[in-house]
This record gives structure tokens, C-alpha cells and sequence, in this order.
């Protein structure tokens, strides 16, 4: 894990983007911004009352939040146009200039109209906020990017087994946001989580679409759904490796995958796993997370036109710390697309 680590935020150290913080003043994330400041992995943009900002950083002891750009959402140069962008963006679902003067004090908002703008290019919160306070903005002002319409939560899993994955990594999605998708957004999933492990691991993506059959070893209208995702994914991707639908130890024992799926070019080599749903996924990387001692990093929201990841409220300074290097690298991996 540590290696990966590294690496990604080696990469976001040789391509800074700029990220917003609209929580900020919430302790974990100002200790993080004073860390990512010191390690120059990125641009950061904290949004919050600048002297409680700075007092806060005083206290704790911070020494670099001074490099940082501070926005008072109440008050800022570009409150006006960020209003004016609100009431454009949503004056057909009802948003009027009145309602957009209120909203753009959020900071939730206020982030995402930043990256809208072209002023940010990623924003990380959630440490003190809920999953659906973070992504409703992010889905109204960002929207998806072009051909998907589905966001979904993937998670590095970094086992202790080497054996399995790309030497012990694996990416499983949708674990966090789509409780039961169609198939045609497990083709998308299957698509962005793709992405996902080509832009975050440095791998080419091996991709299993996980169904309790293997190739028709059972017959039941849940497997029809992963089959023609399957069926989509490749339409919608067609150098993608790809195969299902294929039960789980198909998909990652080459012993097994010789017997259920021979001539698989994905099956006992796969290392991208797509849950058939939210239950499903949740479930499992919960799992492996606590029965196989797997360290877990994520949820990595996927399909955004821009990079915005929700946190757990339980996180820690080092996992905000990280996922604003994940964040950058997915911005870097969205520029180059």
C-alpha cells in the first residue's frame, strides 16, 4: 500500500491541481491542508472565516496554512459571478436569483461552483458533512462526465495475499453510492471503475462482472442483468478487458478459472471486481477489509466531470491527506482523457 501511496502522490507532486476544502475550519482537514502544503502536493483553496482559520492554525500549531488561498463565502470577490453561474446552471429546475444569492454562501456549493468556473479542479469534504449534502451540488453544478450518467464509489484494496489482483491490489465498485443499478449503469460503473485503476494503480484493467454463475452455470434474471452489462461495457469500451458474468473465485483463482471459465481472457486474473449492487459490494469489501486484514482506501467517487470525494465523517488527517492526492490524480487522469 504504502508503495501505491507514494506513487500517487508522487504524481500529483509533478502536476499540481488545485483543490478545494470547503470545510475549513474542521480540525482533520486543516491539519491535512498543513501537510499537503509542506509537501507541496497541491494547490489548496480552504473555504471558511479567514480569522477563524487562521486562529484555529495558530492553535494547533499549523506553519504552512499561510500558503493556502482562504475564501470567506460570505464575502469574496467573485460572490456575484459564482451566483449568477448558480442561477444559470438551475434556472430551469426552478433556482431564482434570490435562492442562488443564499446558496453560493454554502461552501458546499461555493467548491463546486469554483471547479465549474475553471477556479479549482477538485474538491474533497465530508468530514463533517453527509454523503448527500456533498454530492448534491457536485450532481447539480458538475454533473457527470460526457456518456455516463451513474456516479459510483470505488475502494483500493490492498491485500495482504500478493497473489491475487496486480501483487495484492484490487479495485471492487460500486461499494458506496448506487444501491441497484440497471444494467446499463453496471456497464458504466464497470467503464469508470476501469478508469479508475488505469488512472489511481498504474495498471491495465482486468474486469470481472461478479454474479453468483459463472458462464451460464445458473439461470435467474439477476444474472441476465450482469450479462448484459457486460454486453454494454464492451459497446461502450470496446478495448476493455472484460468477461462475465463470473463468480468471485472464477474471476480470481486461476485453478478455478480453468474449470468454470476456460478461455477467459479476464477469469483467475482479474483485478477490477464489479458488484452486481450496492449489497453486494458494500458487503464484501467490508469483508475482505476485516476477515482478510485488507487495508481499504476509498469511497473513490467515480463518474464526476470533476474530481469530488466524500470522506467519512470518522476519517482521519491521513485520509484526507491521501484522497486529496487521489483527487489530483484523477483531475490529471480526467485532463488527459
Amino acid at each position: 500500500m504504502t508503495d501505491l501511496i507514494q506513487t500517487i502522490v508522487a504524481r500529483a507532486k509533478a502536476d499540481k491541481q488545485r483543490i478545494v476544502l470547503p470545510e475549513g475550519t474542521e480540525e482533520r482537514t486543516l491539519k491535512a491542508a498543513d501537510r499537503l502544503l509542506a509537501d507541496e502536493v497541491a494547490y489548496i483553496t480552504l473555504i471558511g472565516d479567514p480569522n477563524g482559520i487562521h486562529s484555529l492554525a495558530t492553535g494547533f500549531g499549523l506553519k504552512h496554512i499561510d500558503r493556502a488561498t482562504v475564501i470567506d463565502p460570505k464575502q469574496h470577490a467573485r460572490k456575484q459571478t459564482c451566483a449568477e453561474l448558480l442561477f444559470q446552471l438551475r434556472r430551469s429546475k426552478g433556482m431564482t436569483p434570490e435562492k442562488a444569492a443564499v446558496l453560493v454562501e454554502d461552501p458546499l456549493y461555493l467548491a463546486c461552483l469554483m471547479i465549474k468556473a475553471g477556479d479549482a479542479d477538485g474538491e474533497i469534504a465530508g468530514a463533517q458533512n453527509t454523503t448527500g449534502d456533498v454530492l448534491r451540488p457536485a450532481l447539480q453544478i458538475i454533473k457527470t462526465v460526457p456518456g455516463i450518467s451513474c456516479v459510483s464509489g470505488a475502494f483500493l484494496m490492498f491485500l495482504k495475499d500478493n497473489t491475487y489482483g496486480d501483487d495484492g491490489i484490487l479495485v471492487f465498485a460500486d461499494c458506496a453510492v448506487l444501491p441497484n443499478p440497471t444494467a446499463s449503469e453496471l456497464a458504466q460503473i464497470a467503464v469508470s471503475t476501469a478508469q479508475t485503476a488505469k488512472v489511481l494503480v498504474g495498471v491495465e484493467p482486468r474486469v470481472a462482472m461478479l454474479s453468483f454463475s459463472t458462464k451460464g452455470s445458473a439461470s435467474h434474471e439477476m444474472v441476465d442483468k450482469v450479462v448484459e452489462a457486460t454486453r454494454l461495457a464492451k459497446e461502450m469500451r470496446p478495448g476493455l478487458t472484460i468477461d462475465g458474468e463470473l463468480q468471485a473465485d472464477a474471476a480470481l483463482v486461476e485453478s478455478v478459472a480453468w474449470k468454470k471459465a476456460p478461455g477467459s481472457v479476464v477469469a483467475g486474473r482479474a483485478n477490477v471486481l464489479i458488484f452486481p449492487s450496492l449489497e453486494v459490494g458494500n458487503i464484501s469489501y467490508k469483508l475482505v477489509q476485516r476477515l482478510a486484514g485488507a487495508e481499504a482506501v476509498g469511497p473513490i467517487l467515480q463518474g464526476m466531470a470533476a474530481p469530488v470525494n466524500d470522506l467519512s465523517r470518522g476519517c482521519s488527517t491521513d485520509d484526507i491527506y491521501k484522497m486529496v492526492a487521489i483527487a489530483c490524480n484523477q483531475a490529471i487522469g480526467l485532463k488527459n482523457n
